[in-house]
């Protein structure tokens, strides 16, 4: 069944990123930012949106870093945290200045209610990917041998409960952060909910 699953791209800087995120995120964490590359890959492909696989892996893997102890900002959110990372991680790949500056950007809109994918179409496809993964939103949009598919390649390992400490912590912390403003919107019970983990 995992044949029917979207490839990973291959590429230096995509092997680095997933070692990163192995080494400080856990397990449920990894699947989780893998996941997210998944469902937005199927995405772009079934609804003929142009992406960059390689910036858009890189800031799938990198994207929740900002959620890790080591990464952990006392004032940003964590998505501008995370965004930071990936612009350093994007700098020791070599890449332009530009192309760094495009992966923080990423990391940063999948937070946002919603992307426009003309502008932002790694922006808007991790964003899709992430409200799946994260909250259960519109799996419908998604064939259901897939969603079989990639749960079985990439178990969620209790990740809801993970998700959900992490994200009540930053609420606590930093009460104006998106995160705060979401867990005071039931986020809680939201990803609880979640349809994938049935």
């Amino acid at each position: 069944m995992t044949s029917s699953l979207p490839a990973l791209p291959d590429t230096p800087a995509c092997r680095l990123a997933r070692e990163v995120v192995a080494e400080f995120s856990s397990p449920a964490l990894v699947n989780h930012c893998l996941r997210s590359y998944l469902w937005a890959a199927d995405h772009a492909g079934r609804h003929g949106i142009a992406f960059d696989d390689e910036l858009l892996f890189v800031a799938a893997m990198v994207h929740d870093l900002g959620l890790s102890p080591v990464f952990d900002s006392a004032t940003l959110p964590f998505e501008d945290a995370g965004g930071a990372v990936g612009w350093v991680f994007a700098a020791g790949a070599g890449w332009p200045v530009p192309r760094r500056r495009r992966v923080a950007e990423i990391v940063v809109a999948h937070m946002a209610p919603e992307v426009d994918a003309a502008a932002d179409p790694e922006g808007h496809l991790l964003e899709l990917a992430t409200g799946l993964d994260i909250s259960g939103r519109d799996p419908e949009a998604w064939p259901a041998e897939l969603r079989a598919a990639v749960l079985a390649g990439y178990p969620r390992l209790g990740l809801i409960d993970e998700f959900v400490a992490c994200f009540t912590d930053q609420a606590r912390r930093k009460p104006d952060s998106l995160a705060g403003r979401f867990t005071a919107a039931g986020f809680a019970d939201r990803a609880h909910a979640n349809p994938l983990d049935r």
